[in-house]
Order: structure tokens, then sequence, then C-alpha cells
């Protein structure tokens, strides 16, 4: 069963058609990478999914229940609130309170929901921090954290809600390459959790050696689909052997 499909999403901003027809979905347990060049479509299909932006066309189904019709758009806060619960989304430039230590950062989500008692909150939230590696951090605040600490603040966050699928954008993309590794690691562990993840990622090797499905976004429609062996070691279309020819050495 999927347990998220996408049909038909278009977004223009303007006179400018950001996304133009996206069809896709993804099996619970399954890791599908995004790739594609910048401004092919990547992070607003995110948004999208996210309700941080409404898609002008199509339809979102999380277990076979559609969410959001493109074509009904008059959705209230409410109701996107509801079914952004369903979402965990780990941001390129990490978005922590500054004011907040980590363990708040973790913990307010859940608290302003109230769905469970503030002390199982408080060992879920220590929990999280334990599982990315920042048990003894979880009382320091964002500013006295490394990139890559605040990045892995960010994923037990994104967890503590405790949502069907968890998505990230690009969410390497502003760390240094020493500190990219220990925010991959991870991400990798979360997949051998079998964690539902949609990934919008420029890293490759992740791509190829995590992820069940890519899928390749150029100019607003999937110019590609398949696994991570189609699409790096048998690409098909001249755009992705151009794209690939750019980014991987």
């Amino acid at each position: 069963m999927s347990i998220l499909e996408i049909k038909g999403f278009t977004k223009s901003f303007g006179d400018v058609q950001v996304l133009k027809g996206v069809d896709f979905s993804i099996e619970e347990g399954e890791v599908l990478a995004i790739i594609g060049p910048s401004g092919g479509g990547k992070t607003t299909l995110l948004r999208c999914i996210n309700f941080l932006e409404r898609a002008d066309g199509g339809t979102l189904s999380i277990k076979n229940k559609v969410i959001y019709d493109g074509n009904n758009p008059n959705i209230t806060e409410e109701e996107i609130r509801q079914n952004r619960l369903h979402l965990g989304l780990v941001f390129q430039q990490f978005n922590l309170f500054p004011q907040y230590t980590a363990l708040e950062n973790v913990t307010l989500a859940p608290k302003l929901s109230r769905k469970w008692p503030e002390d199982e909150i408080m060992e879920r939230g220590k929990d999280l921090l334990a599982r990315v590696g920042l048990a003894d951090k979880m009382n320091n605040y964002p500013c006295t954290l490394s990139g890559g600490q605040q990045q892995r603040v960010a994923i037990a966050r994104a967890l503590a809600m405790q949502p069907d699928i968890l998505c990230f954008d690009e969410p390497t993309s502003s760390l240094d390459p020493e500190i990219t590794v220990e925010v991959l690691r991870v991400m990798k562990k979360l997949a051998d959790e079998n964690r539902t993840m949609v990934v919008v990622t420029h890293e490759m090797g992740f791509a190829r050696e995590v992820a069940d499905k890519v899928i390749f976004i150029d100019g607003g429609v999937i110019a590609e689909c398949g696994t991570p062996e189609e699409i790096f070691e048998n690409p098909k279309s001249w755009r992705l052997k151009e794209f690939l020819g750019s980014v991987v050495g």
C-alpha cells in the first residue's frame, strides 16, 4: 500500500510554472531521493507536500486518503495543522528556536499538541537526542552547537511528533563536508529502521546507497524515475546523463 501518493501536482508563482504535473508514490518504509538541478522544482514540491505552499492542482494522499485536492483548495488552517501531523520536516537551515535548549526545541511541539503526558514527552525528547548522538548536549542552546549538531537536533525535533513520513530539504547543503558525514550517518540509521523518508538532496552518494527509489526533477516535471541502479548506472535521458556528469566525479 502506498503511504504517500502525489497525482498531477502543479504550482505556479505568478507567470512562472514551477511544477507541471508531478506524479509519484512511495511505500511505507521506503526512502525516496529527489535529485535535480537548482530551480527544477525539488524544494517547491517538498513545500507543497508539507503544506508550506499549496499546490494549484493535483491531489496528495496519505494511506489512501486524499488530504489535499488542488481543485478544491478551500482547506482550513485547522485541517492543514492536522495534515501536517503526518509529516516531519527537516529544513536546510535548521530553523531551531535560539531561545530554547536542544531538549526544549525537541519537546516544544509535543507539549503544544498535548497528545502525551509531559513526563512522557520529556523522556521521549531525551531518548531522541540520545539516538542522534546528542545526549550530552540536551541543555545546550543552538548558538553553542555546531551546524551538524543543530541539524541533528532538527532531525530529533522532526521525529518528536511521530510522523508517518520524514521529509528532508537539502539537509546537508549548508554544512562542511566533514560535518555532513555525521548528519548522513543519522539519516542512514533512520533508513535502516525502515523510516519512510522523502529526501531532497545533492548528495549523490546518499541517494545511490540509501534510497530505494530516485526521481530526477527537471523543469518542473519528473524526467526520470527508478531504482538507484537504474538512475545512476543506466540513465535514459540525455538530460539526466548531463546532470550526473556535472555532479558525480
